[in-house]
């Protein structure tokens, strides 16, 4: 896949999608309607969807439906509407079986450091997305991006989702972005992860989505290169992430807001 569509375009890039894939056609609706909307805005656009959820507050949370199944729906949307995909992996010996199935690894938050999964991922060749870790400084993400890179894959892109603030809290620092922009690759802004609030007392995963419009409108002004949300036809009822998604229905109305901001910064 051409590095191109997510360098240097007049518009931002969008990954977006379900949290987890949680079934056939559930993922193909909110594809269909994704597109529509990114075509008719001119937004380049990736569906995004976990085939699996390893990261789990509590051991009874939804984890999928199964690794073939869902990375077989992850290439149907693929296939269906010719768009990319992105989905996340978890350990080195993930990255060559999803590589078969997406378009982008995606490495999460917490897994950042891992030097054997980054280097599994880099050597299928595919786009790496990594997300910088709640943990660290935007400087140190250049290290993460490197060991991608020393393992002969320049296909990077990098993703801020927030800091640690406290015990059950993320604040994001905008200025993180034109530095990680700094080390040659596009960033991304996890929007919708960004507003988690973690470790809460019920062992479930809080939110604030009524933030999501704020955070993505500060993320364009800034110039971020990307956005990255998590979407769903009904949060309420969604089996992983719910609290802090995007109501579908919201989607199109927020990307037209976001596309005048991106052609007013310019």
């Amino acid at each position: 896949m051409d590095m191109k569509r997510f360098k240097n375009t007049d518009n931002f890039f969008l990954l977006a999608g379900p949290c987890v894939i949680e079934g056939e056609d559930m993922a193909m609706r909110i594809a269909d309607r994704i597109v529509q909307i990114t075509d008719r805005l001119n937004i380049p656009y990736v569906f995004k969807g976990s085939y699996r959820k390893a990261n789990r507050s509590r051991l009874d949370s939804f984890t999928g439906i199964g690794d073939e199944k869902a990375l077989k729906v992850l290439s149907k949307v693929r296939d269906t509407f010719g768009i990319p995909v992105v989905t996340d992996i978890h350990t080195a010996d993930e990255a060559a079986m999803a590589a078969d199935y997406v378009d982008i690894l995606q490495i999460p938050a917490f897994l950042c450091r891992q030097t054997d999964l980054l280097v599994a991922a880099a050597r299928t060749g595919k786009i790496v997305n990594i997300k910088k870790g709640q943990f660290l400084s935007p400087g140190a993400m250049r290290f993460a991006a490197q060991k991608v890179t020393e393992a002969g894959n320049e296909n990077v892109m990098l993703t801020e989702r927030g800091t640690t603030f406290g015990y059950q809290d993320l604040l994001v620092d905008f200025r993180g972005i034109p530095e990680m922009q700094s080390f040659g690759f596009p960033v991304v802004l996890d929007v919708t992860h960004s507003l988690q609030q973690p470790n809460q007392t019920t062992g479930v995963t809080g939110g604030m989505p009524q933030l999501i419009e704020t955070m993505a409108k500060a993320g364009v002004a800034v110039g971020v290169d990307g956005l990255f949300m998590e979407t769903h036809e009904n949060p309420s009822v969604a089996k992983s992430d719910g609290a802090n998604m995007l109501k579908l229905d919201l989607l199109e109305g927020l990307l037209e807001k976001l596309v005048r901001i991106r052609q007013a910064v310019k």
